[in-house]
């Protein structure tokens, strides 16, 4: 348990951030999701619809430091990938 005024405000303050993050990390797998829900189904306009709809959610996060800039690169790359090799 935290002694001092500074260390409990530090704990407050860390369980508010971690539920912040959670949501930013939720919302960043849901855009991912919907993106390979896409090439799924088999039709390319729609999966490039919603990767570029997921392009701007992933870079969001990365920028507030949630996932590494070379984890985004990396995401990108791989949905982008997958839907150049569609049909």
């Amino acid at each position: 348990m935290a002694n001092s005024a500074q260390a409990r405000k530090r704990a407050r303050q860390a369980v508010k951030r971690r539920e912040y993050n959670v949501s930013l990390r939720s919302e960043l797998r849901t855009a991912i999701k919907y993106v390979r829900k896409a090439i799924g189904s088999g039709d390319k306009d729609v999966a490039q619809n919603a990767f570029n709809n997921s392009i701007s959610t992933i870079d969001s996060i990365t920028g507030k430091g949630i996932i590494h800039k070379n984890k985004a690169a990396r995401y990108k790359s791989r949905l982008s990938f997958a839907i150049k090799m569609m049909n």
